[in-house]
């Protein structure tokens, strides 16, 4: 396993690769990186250049047209999470509790949790990418692994269209 850091104006991001696909993308000291003690630090990675290529023009307040070889790591249900979440467009915000009824559909459950979607929501080891901060509570941001500072951050750089006012 290897890692490199992204430095951006927000707050550094930790990439961690087995080599070939991205496996965590973490912003320093986010919840989730004591998975990854044994890493070794290697910079000129293909997917690390990727990965830089994809952060450039997010920062640049672009949506990301790059296309990354990643993995999507957790339970069945979380990793159905994760693909609905890649498909939330750049700007765009959903609640938990719309993501909750799109789980809820796919599976024929007659119900689904927000709290459920919330706990698998905040098990995502890719962040940005599979975009996590787009989801949001009805009236408040919700939660979010990095810090709800940093969740404000990011939804003001994307012009994130809200339900609220923050």
């Amino acid at each position: 396993m290897y890692y490199s850091v992204y430095k951006n104006k927000l707050e550094d991001l930790i990439m961690i690769s087995d080599g070939l696909k991205l496996k965590a993308l973490f912003f320093k000291g986010q919840k989730g990186q004591e998975k990854f003690k044994e890493v070794l630090r290697k910079d000129d990675l293909t997917i690390f250049k990727l990965t830089i290529k994809w952060l450039d023009e997010y920062f640049r307040g672009k949506a990301p047209q790059v296309d990354l070889p990643f993995y999507i790591e957790g339970t069945n249900f979380q990793k159905l999470v994760y693909q609905l979440l890649l498909n939330i467009p750049y700007g765009k915000t959903i609640t938990y509790k719309d993501l909750a009824l799109k789980v809820q559909k796919k599976l024929n459950k007659k119900a689904m949790s927000a709290q459920a979607i919330g706990q698998a929501v905040s098990k995502n080891q890719i962040c940005l990418i599979i975009p996590c901060h787009r989801v949001v509570a009805q009236n408040s941001l919700g939660g979010y692994a990095a810090g709800i500072s940093l969740k404000k951050q990011l939804l003001k750089w994307e012009n994130a269209q809200l339900p609220f006012k923050i």
